[in-house]
């Protein structure tokens, strides 16, 4: 599966307008979202009391996950491996976050840490690799693996039991968040090898592609249905967007020559990164709106 920038994997305040489709003007009220002393920081979601969890790359250039909660910041490393990411977190309550690290073969296995402890999240029987990527308060998981046919599946793990989620026509999938009522968004790569969005509620995928975008990739769904995007344009140009209240907006960070968005909670709060210049460090970004 290609690997989108992030990606996920996903200063000063400014003002910035977003860019409506078919939508009134919505505004995002930017703000820095880095961790100190860090080469690149990728923030990867935020919960209802502000909490961030997201990756940063040292000045070794290892990669450490974190949480950041106000002032304090918490490091993840997976004691299993190296390279631990943060994903995303739950929205309300006690913290659970899941993310990925990389084993000593070399291979990338999904987590999920809670009450100070990592548990493995390695996908179902078979699978070669795993990356845990978002989880609801319900304890619910999703995310993608490699079958032995280095085929991408996404999966949702809830208790003991992983169900695949493969988009109908899909030559691949990755599920990507999953809000408190079930509800899943997944991206996924057409027969033309494009990339495509999509909301599954159980029964049904309703695709969900940010208009005008050469490939969209659905990164989070809160409680009230909202979903955060990365989307790329016909020149390649990264962009973040938003589907609220169902408009979609798009937005980029003031200045920004990529911007990508991560999670966002209930709040109208959303996390993302962003590169000044074109394959320049990634910093990172959060925005109410």
């Amino acid at each position: 599966m290609k690997n989108c920038k992030v990606i996920g994997f996903v200063l000063l305040v400014f003002m910035g307008a977003a860019v409506g489709v078919d939508a009134p003007p919505l505004t995002f009220k930017f703000a820095s979202a880095n961790v100190p002393g860090a080469l690149q920081t990728y923030p990867g979601g935020v919960n209802n009391a502000g909490v961030m969890v997201g990756t940063y790359q040292d000045k070794s250039k290892a990669f450490h996950g974190y949480i950041f909660n106000g002032k304090k910041l918490t490091r993840l490393d997976d004691p299993k491996g190296i390279d631990t990411s943060c994903n995303n977190l739950t929205l309300k309550g006690t913290v659970s976050v899941v993310g990925s690290y990389i084993n000593s073969t070399g291979a990338t296995v999904g987590y999920v840490y809670k009450g100070g402890k990592f548990t493995d999240v390695p996908g179902p029987a078979g699978a070669t690799a795993s990356l845990a990527i978002g989880i609801n308060d319900l304890g619910a998981i999703v995310g993608y693996y490699n079958d032995t046919n280095n085929a991408t599946h996404g999966f949702v793990l809830k208790s003991t039991t992983y169900t695949t989620l493969d988009v109908p026509g899909a030559t691949a999938t990755a599920a990507t968040g999953i809000n408190d009522e079930g509800k899943i968004v997944l991206y996924w790569v057409n027969s033309t090898g494009s990339y495509e969005s999509s909301v599954y509620n159980g029964k049904s995928y309703k695709t969900i592609n940010v208009p005008g975008a050469t490939d969209s990739f659905a990164s989070d769904i809160n409680n009230l249905g909202d979903v955060t995007f990365q989307w790329l344009d016909s020149g390649g140009g990264s962009h973040g967007a938003l589907l609220h209240r169902g408009k979609y907006y798009k937005f980029n960070y003031p200045k920004a020559a990529y911007t990508y968005a991560g999670g966002l909670n209930d709040k109208n709060l959303l996390v993302g990164g962003y590169e000044v210049k074109a394959k320049g460090p990634v910093l990172g970004f959060k925005a109410t709106f």
